[in-house]
């Protein structure tokens, strides 16, 4: 499943997290005439490639060739301050090809130029078979010099480089897949009315007017992506996603910049929240952000915590899910952390963690990192990574590493990106729980123990980040956007700012305490090695004993100097304009 996401989307990724999620897929034993047309395109121009390259001449032969293609509908509109500012729709066809030279022991992917396997290039967007034959032999024509450029390059490195740790061979051995899916259906959808609502969100900033920017951006798409392998795959699967992403931002006195995210996510416009849910939800958050601009700077901390159930999803992303895809597990550049940690406690005995990406929705709430089959064409698989506190197994690919020679349908990408082992619906449960009420009072009894006047508890969660790099400290930093502090003397709770998370894995998940008997979502697009893509995480909250906070970038610039326009200025303006 390749994924394609429009401009206005890739904006948002500097720090935020928003969701999608896919639409299930019947059984479609004749795929229509237009996807049958592009397929029988791609099986030809793949089969005529593998015969004739390297037939001739000292030139070798591919082992492996594939074309993944991405064909998809979109629109994207945004309001700002109530009117809109962007509306467009736009229809993508994309063809990432990959060529791999030598061996499955050893080819051009090899090390380094693990991209060099990869070509992508546009496809015409109508059913016109020559056009679609000629545009595969172009850039697989383009594929076949960048792959056999690195192969030389491989094969002289080789002779001057030490022995590797991991010894692994560079291309998994599978079975292939044949399944093609109905595709999914045309992108339709009434604009007025979509512009309006959007309009009618922004609008609602125009009565905050200490929230200096923000932006209401609706987005559906429809693709249907196909998949055809040397090997003999031959896989379609459709999906669709709507999301509405509201962003607001403002500035406290002291110069810290504040904001807030309020997602929505469904299938179809169609299936999207009401317009009063939306409503009540933005105006909430406005609110919440005003008073962030007031609200105290927190000192660096380290006690105990709530996280809440999508703060600690999050959290579990960020921190542990990262580190527990295969390819960290291998390369001289990677931290390893837990590479030979198989078979040993790293979470408390109560927790356990698995990834399934075969979840369509959790308790009727729809997951963004549901897929059919990845984008090396394998059947999407729930994988137990954590039992009972014990780690059992990594997030795989088809790219080995040492003890796991094969892929377990996680090897996902973005169009124009190489596949990796990837987080799809990270899900995390424990055999203990106690009750919300209960784990505030554990809090509480924690940090008196500690001697400390508060814990802190984290409500809301936008982003983070995680070290893997053997260069770098395994480290992670996540940014919490609604924070209190929670006081043991009996005080109302109080809200506070400026703070991030920080730390080390190990030491923050042997820190575990309790957690609640409610789970919560978390729907974002995640970044890495092979693009962004979407995922979800599920996880209750949970009590930690003790977490490291620091102070955020406080910031220089002053809030705006010069006050907003009224509101009647610019209703009477209009009412002259009108005479």
């Amino acid at each position: 499943m390749k994924h394609t996401f429009t401009k206005a989307a890739a904006s948002a990724f500097a720090g935020i997290v928003f969701a999608a999620t896919l639409l299930p897929a019947q059984v479609n034993s004749a795929a229509p005439a237009s996807s049958q047309v592009l397929l029988n395109a791609m099986d030809t121009e793949l089969n005529r490639a593998m015969r004739s390259l390297g037939s001739t001449g000292d030139q070798p032969k591919p082992y492996f060739m594939s074309y993944a293609v991405a064909d998809s509908d979109a629109m994207s509109m945004t309001a700002q301050y109530g009117a809109i500012v962007v509306s467009n729709a736009s229809r993508n066809r994309v063809v990432d090809v990959q060529m791999r030279l030598g061996s499955r022991a050893q080819d051009n992917t090899h090390g380094d130029h693990r991209g060099s396997a990869l070509t992508t290039i546009a496809l015409p967007l109508t059913d016109d078979r020559a056009a679609l034959e000629r545009t595969l032999w172009y850039a697989t024509d383009r594929g076949y010099a960048k792959a056999l450029d690195a192969w030389m390059k491989v094969k002289t490195e080789q002779q001057v480089r030490a022995k590797e740790e991991d010894g692994s061979p560079d291309f998994s051995e599978e079975k292939p897949k044949t399944d093609v899916l109905a595709p999914a259906p045309p992108l339709k959808y009434d604009k007025a009315a979509w512009e309006q609502r959007a309009r009618d969100l922004g609008a609602l900033f125009m009565k905050f007017p200490e929230i200096f920017s923000n932006t209401v951006t609706i987005e559906a798409s429809t693709e249907t992506d196909y998949f055809v392998s040397s090997e003999g795959a031959r896989v379609a699967t459709p999906n669709q996603v709507a999301r509405v992403i509201i962003v607001a931002r403002t500035r406290a006195a002291d110069g810290m910049d504040l904001y807030r995210v309020v997602t929505f996510e469904a299938d179809t416009l169609g299936h999207l929240p009401s317009q009063q849910e939306m409503i009540d939800k933005t105006t909430e958050m406005a609110k919440n952000l005003v008073a962030l601009r007031s609200a105290p700077v927190t000192e660096p901390f380290n006690g105990p915590a709530i996280l809440s159930g999508r703060a600690t999803a999050v959290f579990f992303h960020e921190v542990l899910g990262h580190r527990l895809e295969g390819q960290r597990q291998r390369g001289d550049e990677e931290g390893q952390t837990f590479t030979k940690m198989l078979g040993k406690q790293i979470l408390p005995s109560f927790l356990s963690v698995s990834d399934d990406p075969t979840l369509k929705d959790f308790e009727g709430r729809p997951l963004s990192g549901h897929y059919y089959y990845d984008d090396e064409g394998q059947q999407a698989r729930r994988v137990d990574l954590i039992q009972d506190g014990m780690l059992k197994t990594f997030l795989m690919s088809r790219l080995p590493i040492a003890s796991f020679a094969e892929s377990n349908g996680h090897g996902r990408a973005e169009s124009g990106y190489m596949p990796s082992g990837r987080q799809g619906n990270l899900i995390v449960t424990s055999s203990k729980t106690v009750s919300d009420q209960q784990l505030r009072q554990m809090l509480i009894d924690e940090a008196k123990k500690q001697g400390k006047p508060y814990g802190l508890y984290f409500e809301d969660i936008s982003s983070g980040f995680a070290v893997t790099s053997r260069r770098s400290p395994q480290a992670f930093q996540v940014t919490p956007l609604v924070v209190y502090r929670v006081y043991t003397d009996g005080r109302p709770d109080e809200l506070v700012r400026g703070v991030s998370i920080v730390g080390t894995p190990l030491t923050a998940l042997k820190n575990i305490l309790a957690a609640s008997d409610k789970q919560d979502i978390f729907n974002g697009v995640c970044g890495a090695e092979s693009g962004h893509i979407p995922v979800s995480a599920v996880a209750p909250a949970m009590l930690v004993s003790e977490i490291e906070t620091q102070r955020q970038a406080q910031g220089s610039a002053r809030p705006p100097i010069l006050p907003p326009p009224p509101i009647s200025s610019a209703a009477n303006g209009e009412k002259e304009a009108g005479k």
